[in-house]
């Protein structure tokens, strides 16, 4: 359950105002609230329509938008476009991800904002920045597939969303970046900022490496399932247990000499027409074979065990739902348990990061719908 204060809480003070649905926007809102701002969720009357997604929309809402308040406003009607308009003159930070246009006809653009409350931090998240694709409606999907992310994922021929919002959670981070950036400008000018974080920059961002590489090799990269790999053993194999996958990466010399050592393969190790990672990778298709000869010939607990020792890289193959009982995860702190609309208990991940040795965790359980209303009210002066 849900603690008195956040630990450690390095924006305790810090008003947030948010006016989002979806992904990108409540990702920068939850981080700034597990970080200890006051992030006060502005929901519509009924609540925001992410709380009922069905499928793979049903886990946005319990995973991002704990240790927030809620309050819903009707923006329709003068009574509600005020009490918004309060909350923006009294916050340090606002965050809005709607369609571009959206709070500029409500009166509550930055502009309009910042000439009452010039120390406000206004933050957008956007499907583009500046240019000649500013206005167009963007989804995370939506970039992934103008953005080459998803060419880079799928085989040839057969684009592929990444397995998560991760375009969305990342120009989430960005925005939190900016935001944060702009508040340390602050202390130094007393002025706020607008920033403005975006889905295909992001996405742009995250292929840089792709890009340079071309720019390196003189050829474009193909898609992961495809590509060269930097390294000679860099897959996942099948073991003995049937149906059970293990990811090995083997990426330096040392690296390759403690790997051949641990797993009898000294002769391997003893070629020296391979003792560079250079020439590895040439001779992938005779190396290949033999590594995975022997994986399918031992148990993966055995395998695991083996490396382990040996501080090899290497990870068994599993489902998301399967981390609620990692071991590492549960320790100290990395799982948080949020109370769901049913009042069953959810365990998802903590913010991922250690401040002074303590992660932040939960402070204030997921919000119901308008809630906190009365208090925000209260507290804010509205």
């Amino acid at each position: 359950m849900a603690d008195d204060t956040p630990s450690p809480a390095p924006l305790a003070g810090i008003r947030v105002v948010e006016f989002s649905h979806m992904v990108m926007g409540p990702s920068i809102g939850v981080i700034l609230a597990d970080l200890g701002a006051d992030v006060v969720k502005v929901e519509p009357p009924g609540g925001d329509q992410t709380r009922t997604l069905l499928g793979s929309g049903a886990g946005y809402f319990p995973m991002f938008n704990r240790n927030k308040r809620s309050i819903c406003l009707d923006l329709k009607s003068a009574a509600g476009l005020a009490e918004a308009k309060a909350l923006c003159l009294a916050a340090d930070v606002v965050i809005e991800n709607y369609r571009p246009g959206t709070l500029d006809r409500l009166g509550l653009a930055y502009a309009t904002l910042a000439e009452l409350n010039p120390r406000l931090i206004y933050c957008s998240a956007k499907g583009f920045l500046k240019g000649p694709y500013e206005n167009r409606t963007a989804l995370d999907e939506v970039t992934q597939m103008m953005g080459g992310l998803a060419y880079m994922t799928g085989p040839p021929g057969r684009p592929l969303r990444a397995g998560s919002s991760v375009v969305d959670i990342t120009g989430g981070m960005f925005g939190v970046i900016g935001i944060l950036a702009a508040l340390e400008q602050r202390h130094r000018t007393g002025a706020g900022s607008y920033v403005k974080c975006s889905l295909y920059e992001t996405t742009a961002f995250l292929v840089g490496q792709h890009i340079a590489q071309k720019a390196v090799t003189g050829q474009a990269a193909k898609p992961m399932p495809v590509r060269i790999s930097a390294w000679a053993i860099y897959d996942v194999f099948e073991t003995k247990n049937d149906g059970e996958q293990l990811f090995v990466g083997v990426v330096s010399d040392g690296q390759w000499q403690t790997f051949c050592r641990d797993f009898g393969l000294d002769d391997l190790a003893a070629r020296p027409e391979w003792a560079t990672n250079n020439q590895r990778v040439l001779a992938r298709d005779e190396i290949l074979p033999r590594v995975q000869a022997l994986f399918r010939s031992v148990p993966r607990d055995e395998l695991v065990a083996k490396l382990e020792s040996s501080g090899l890289p290497f990870a068994p193959i599993v489902r998301p739902d399967e981390l609620i009982d990692d071991a590492h995860l549960n320790a100290a702190g990395g799982m948080i348990d949020v109370t769901m609309a049913d009042g069953s208990i959810a365990r998802l991940p903590a913010l991922p990061l250690e401040i002074d040795g303590g992660r932040p965790g939960l402070w204030r359980d997921l919000p119901r719908s308008d809630a906190q209303g009365d208090e925000i009210r209260r507290d804010w002066q509205l």
